[in-house]
């Protein structure tokens, strides 16, 4: 009976992970916030199902969680299709070296202030809720690849190319937190220095040559091998996609680079190859696919958890903590890193609230806590991090719609001519 009622759960989520994208197309409603809510409802009904429990589960969420955020990266750099560049790239350059470190220090001192923590698990904490996801809002992010660059969106842009590129940046931070755990919570040069040189640069810098070159070879094996049997791109398969994902973040990770990193770097690279070519959105509607399928059963199991023992251990601080990163800290350091830029007010504005919290957040905070316990508090930090990202689906759930649809609206609104 047991193993018959997760099949049904299964194989009703992917249909409904099918219908439900169309469903609430241009509603204040979003899929991941229906996931939810069927995973609290599903919980708290008598039914024979399993609800994982991160503490006691933490090597199985981590990999899982670590399969859906590598799928997410390379579905959004398949999307983009503007050329790397300082100035074309100046919105997400602005929020991944202005704000994320500013989101980091403000998240960590309020961990510190609101809820006591040592230094080493308010940094844990910052650092995990440092990446975005605009995954779990599918308005604010670029759709399927366009024909020109012209046709990305400044906001869209800009919020699917910061999430792409955080999801790696976040980890060097995670780094330091378990370093410094390790340490004793003393902040020393006999960690700090290996942690600059080693996770901050080499690591990074690894992460992208891998990206780059992966994505060089792939490219060239798409569209322009010799053999009509290895150029793929003749074949239109997509679960070619997955093949590229997973070898970009094994050979990164082989490596000691940051393989997030190397598959969103992998797959702008293999866009760049070859621009407007079909191919592109067979790979993307594939990727999108599996993210989609991989998303619902993840946000099911959130509400479930939360529904269960998810909130046992929150308390108001935590929750005051997470209600002011979606609220003020993302909206006032996203708004201050883009001072200066000649885009709109309007577009700022909507840059800045949507920064939205999600898978790539579990993935953090249950590879950390493999390494280290943090003074025990890991049933303290799930029920934050499960809270925050509740927040963020919910929040930004119902007004993405509303928000980016007006927006939409007055932007064509300004570019009819007198």
């Amino acid at each position: 009976m047991f193993s018959d009622a997760v099949y049904a759960a299964l194989g009703g989520g992917a249909l409904a992970a099918a219908m439900l994208p169309r469903l609430v197309f241009r509603r204040p409603l979003s899929m991941p916030m229906v996931f939810l809510a069927v995973g609290v409802t599903v919980a708290l009904l008598p039914l024979p199902l399993p609800v994982v429990d991160p503490v006691q589960d933490r090597l199985w969420v981590e990999h899982a969680t670590e399969v859906c955020v590598i799928v997410s990266l390379m579905g959004a750099g398949l999307a983009l299709n503007r050329p790397f560049g300082l100035g074309r790239w100046a919105g997400p350059w602005r929020l991944l070296g202005v704000a994320m470190p500013l989101t980091i220090a403000t998240t960590g001192l309020l961990a510190v202030v609101l809820l006591d923590w040592p230094p080493a698990a308010a940094l844990l904490v910052a650092a995990v809720l440092a990446p975005t996801d605009p995954v779990l809002a599918a308005e604010v992010r670029v759709g399927e690849p366009a024909d020109s660059e012209r046709d990305d969106d400044e906001v869209r842009f800009t919020l699917t190319a910061e999430a792409g590129l955080n999801d790696g940046l976040a980890f060097p931070f995670v780094l330091a937190a378990i370093s410094l755990a390790a340490a004793g919570g003393d902040w020393s040069a006999n960690w700090i220095g290996p942690w600059a040189l080693g996770d901050l640069l080499a690591k990074t810098a690894i992460g992208i040559a891998a990206g780059l070159v992966t994505g060089r070879l792939l490219g060239w094996m798409f569209f322009r091998a010799k053999p009509s049997a290895v150029r793929l791109s003749e074949h239109l398969e997509g679960f070619v996609a997955l093949g590229a994902t997973f070898l970009s973040y094994g050979i990164a990770e082989i490596a000691y680079g940051y393989g997030f990193l190397a598959v969103f770097v992998t797959a702008c690279t293999v866009r760049a190859v070859e621009r407007n070519h079909g191919y592109h959105k067979v790979l993307h509607e594939f990727t999108e696919q599996i993210e989609r399928m991989l998303t619902a059963f993840f946000l099911f199991l959130l509400g479930a958890y939360l529904a269960k023992t998810g909130f046992d251990t929150l308390t108001w601080p935590a929750a005051l903590l997470g209600l002011l990163l979606v609220l003020a800290v993302r909206p006032v350091t996203a708004w201050v890193s883009q001072i200066g830029l000649s885009t709109g007010p309007r577009e700022k504005i909507v840059t800045s609230a949507f920064g939205i919290r999600g898978i790539g957040s579990l993935f953090y905070l249950a590879y950390a806590l493999g390494h280290n316990d943090f003074n025990g508090l890991a049933k303290q930090m799930w029920s934050l991090i499960a809270f925050t990202v509740l927040v963020s689906v919910i929040l930004h759930g119902i007004t993405a719609t509303p928000v980016i649809t007006r927006l939409d609206r007055l932007r064509r609104t300004s570019r009819k001519p007198p």
